[in-house]
């Protein structure tokens, strides 16, 4: 024991002395969890529309108050003729436009469908669509209010969860899995590697360490450090971003636990087998970006192609970004969680099995 104390001292020493080593653990992941909080979000709070309005009636200026009024909604220009639509939109100076036909209020009045026209910009899709959902939404108000005169029944509508619908309670949590993995995978891919590039390897290889004291003494600060990291992110997610926190704090600990000892497997599999630091990094970010993709992170894993989504099951990052969701926004059960526990205490173990065998065999 007091071997490997000395052993893991020395690796903190190494890791915190050399201040560019301070920069990479500390600096990018809060600049990272403040630009993808505010800046990674699926909600839209200025949507610049024009209005090409040919009605001109009481219920056409109804409908166009439900856009005024609302938050998401800038009207940026009212248009005459339809010629202006294309300049608007080919200069990116609205998103979308709204065609009122000449006989809007008469159809309504006799019962019959009237259309309204949604011109949108669709080179960013996402976005189109969103903003579609929005003008769908409004659309659905106004029929609403015009039904109600007409005894028709209102649907009411509750979210459970994300009450709001707010997309950074949704990103935020996601971002703890996100941000551990890269410092845990980066600080440990580096370990060894660091070793033999300073010619210190050797030097290590005549102590009275076992290979097995080596290999723990390298994975502990990687596992602390990555421990602190999802601490800080959940800190702030409560404070600063006033995220609850619905949970069980063990069982999120439990779970990080194991994620970060899946992902301490995977780094000390390339630190092993890397010769530079140069070749661990480039190992690692070989791993994070499909890691990333294939998380759901971004895109849903029900997208995915059937072969896909059975290639994320390999993923740590899938299992914990799930189980970080929802400790913060449901308080779910050991035994709701269990089925994203098990896969990732398994993955951690075959990683770790394997960054030993690997360790042992090139360790000379």
């Amino acid at each position: 024991m007091p071997r490997l104390l000395a052993l893991i001292y020395k690796e903190f020493l190494i890791l915190l002395k050399d201040w560019r080593s301070r920069l990479v653990v500390i600096a990018p992941p809060l600049i990272q969890l403040f630009i993808f909080s505010y800046a990674a979000t699926y909600d839209l709070t200025r949507i610049p529309y024009a209005v090409f309005d040919q009605d001109r009636s009481a219920l056409s200026h109804e409908v166009l108050a439900h856009f005024r009024g609302s938050k998401q909604f800038v009207e940026v220009a009212y248009l005459s003729h339809d010629r202006d639509i294309a300049a608007l939109i080919d200069r990116r100076r609205v998103l979308l436009v709204l065609h009122l036909g000449p006989d809007f209020e008469e159809r309504i009045k006799h019962g019959q469908p009237a259309k309204l026209q949604v011109i949108l910009d669709g080179r960013n899709s996402n976005t189109a669509r969103i903003a579609l959902r929005y003008v769908q939404a409004i659309i659905g108000q106004f029929n609403q209010n015009i039904g109600a005169q007409r005894a028709a029944p209102l649907v009411q509508t509750r979210a459970w969860f994300n009450e709001n619908l707010q997309s950074r309670w949704f990103i935020v949590p996601g971002l703890t899995a996100l941000l551990t993995l890269v410092v845990a995978m980066v600080t440990c891919a580096l370990t060894v590697a660091r070793e033999r590039e300073q010619g210190t390897f050797d030097q290590l290889l005549v102590t009275p360490l076992t290979p097995l004291e080596i290999l723990i003494g390298k994975t502990v600060p990687s596992f602390i450090i990555g421990l602190a990291e999802g601490t800080l992110i959940l800190v702030a997610a409560v404070t600063w971003f006033g995220i609850p926190f619905r949970g069980s704090l063990g069982l999120f600990y439990f779970a990080l636990a194991l994620y970060l000892l899946s992902a301490i497997g995977v780094g000390l599999m390339i630190s092993s087998i890397a010769r530079t630091q140069q070749q661990g990094l480039f190992g690692a970010f070989m791993f994070l970006v499909p890691a990333v993709i294939l998380s759901g992170f971004a895109t849903p894993i029900e997208n995915m192609p059937e072969p896909i989504q059975y290639l994320t099951r390999l993923n740590p990052m899938r299992y914990f970004l799930t189980l970080a969701r929802q400790s913060f926004l449901a308080d779910s059960s050991f035994a709701q969680l269990w089925p994203e526990l098990w896969p990732m205490a398994l993955i951690g173990a075959v990683t770790l099995t394997l960054a030993a065998w690997l360790f042992r065999h090139r360790l000379y």
